[in-house]
């Protein structure tokens, strides 16, 4: 078999701060080099029923994206938690911090093209503690939407050329459901 892990064993071909390249027998795919692999993405809502999605240009796309807020875990420190993660990255991204982190789920972002998995995680209890917007080395807009009105929002988002993230559908279904597709209490 030509994809036989034991008789093509991975070459990396490019290795940089946050991405390796790898190729195994025909499959090319890229690795991140954190420790773990995982990046976590916060479903949060605010004390006034606001959803919090983020507001940045992405490179690769060439393009302005929207996104629920999101970060590396472990990237930082490499014992630090996908809740701890979350946590940390709520609060540089938006200025909100949580009382509180729940992992909802991990899966693969693009399995095809990476091994990268994400972690859905739940923020509540909000508190705002700052203005948010990310590192010195990023440019991050908030934004508070009402939940009531936040898919219309995207949809008008997406209308006006916007990249959107297609997790943020599933951050959205997973603010008032459980996994199991039971409502969520709030």
């Amino acid at each position: 078999m030509a994809d036989d892990p034991d008789s093509n064993p991975p070459r990396t071909v490019y290795e940089g701060r946050y991405q390796r390249m790898v190729v195994r027998g025909t499959w090319e795919y890229s690795e991140r080099t954190h420790p773990g692999g995982l990046a976590a993405i916060i479903i949060a809502v605010t004390p006034d029923d606001r959803v919090l999605f983020v507001e940045q240009f992405r490179i690769p796309l060439q393009a302005r994206t929207i996104e629920m807020p999101a970060g590396l875990v472990g990237d930082i420190d490499a014992g630090e938690s996908i809740e701890q993660s979350s946590i940390r990255e709520l609060e540089e991204e938006t200025g909100w911090t949580a009382g509180h982190a729940e992992v909802l789920m991990t899966g693969p972002t693009s399995s095809g093209a990476s091994s990268e998995k994400i972690a859905f995680v739940r923020a509540t209890g909000l508190r705002k503690v700052g203005a948010g917007g990310g590192d010195a080395s990023e440019d991050i807009t908030v934004h508070e939407v009402p939940r009531a009105e936040a898919a219309a929002w995207l949809a008008r988002k997406l209308e006006q050329g916007y990249e959107l993230d297609a997790k943020l559908w599933a951050g959205l279904w997973m603010i008032d459901h459980n996994l199991d597709g039971s409502p969520r209490g709030r």
